[in-house]
């Protein structure tokens, strides 16, 4: 098996949890694109056994996540896992859905964004968290993010929550995003639940349950299928074995990546730089 496995991930565990399932479960060796913090659900990626060599070609994946905010509260961590640091009471008319749906398009775009304190980027050798657990304070660098679309799916002026659903860039902290709607909301708040439903192309749709995978019925993306947008090569059978020796070859194409097949057969992935092709990933 080699390939993608798109898993639904539960509450309450590790992308480094579903990892170590998946990998007693096929015997290959298996690894994940996109971590998603233990409270958070939804889509995530594993590779499988060759499929894990993809992994470059998947580090740039746009995302949409449907999140909770709660506001009037505030914790050390910006989501429910953390303690509570700071409440108040918070004085917004959730029947003025207009006024709450522009704050939250005012989100739309490229911007900076302050990663939080709890998080794993590094600064000066050392995560952010280190230094978050030590009460030590440290300088967080900005990063550009980008918005690309958000919409409010439900408000809840009973629970002070507001469900809504956002695409953005890789790289974006929704808890410091849930941060930033509740302060120009003119109150407080945090990141209550977090489902992610796209990466890329790989929807919640098609995700399945870790209970199916232990069952014996694993779903899989081949990586002929994978990389269906690459165009093919095809690579005459006398020239197949030198090729996979690691011989380049003379061909006249575009650089770039493609799929390569030899009578037909789908052989992996090879890389076109100045009309010479190289193997890349070799099933």
């Amino acid at each position: 098996m080699d390939g993608i496995i798109i898993l639904n991930k539960p509450k309450g565990c590790t992308s480094h949890d579903m990892v170590y399932k998946i990998k007693k479960i096929t015997g290959r060796k298996v690894g994940h694109t996109g971590t998603l913090d233990p409270l958070a659900t939804g889509v995530l990626p594993i590779l499988v056994g060759k499929g894990t060599l993809c992994a470059k070609y998947f580090i740039n994946h746009d995302k949409t996540y449907v999140v909770t905010l709660q506001l009037g509260k505030k914790t050390d961590t910006a989501d429910a896992e953390g303690k509570v640091i700071q409440e108040e009471i918070v004085n917004l008319d959730f029947k003025d859905k207009s006024y709450i749906e522009n704050i939250f398009k005012s989100f739309v775009g490229k911007q900076e964004q302050t990663p939080p304190i709890y998080s794993a980027i590094k600064v000066k050798g050392k995560k952010l968290y280190e230094y978050a657990r030590k009460g030590q304070q440290v300088e967080i660098p900005k990063r550009q993010i980008e918005i690309y679309q958000i919409s409010i799916k439900q408000l809840d002026d009973e629970k002070n929550q507001i469900i809504f659903e956002v695409s953005c860039s890789k790289g974006t902290y929704i808890r410091s995003l849930c941060e930033d709607i509740a302060e120009k909301l003119g109150t407080i708040g945090y990141m209550q639940e977090l489902n992610r439903t796209q990466v890329g192309e790989f929807s919640i749709n098609q995700a399945c349950k870790i209970e199916i995978l232990e069952k014996g019925a694993i779903p899989y993306i081949s990586i002929e299928e994978l990389m269906k947008d690459k165009d093919r090569i095809s690579i005459e059978k006398k020239r197949l074995q030198p090729f996979l020796n690691g011989v380049k070859l003379t061909i006249k194409k575009p650089d770039g990546v493609y799929r390569v097949y030899c009578e037909q057969e789908f052989i992996g992935i090879g890389v076109v730089d100045q009309e010479l092709l190289k193997r890349d990933i070799i099933l």
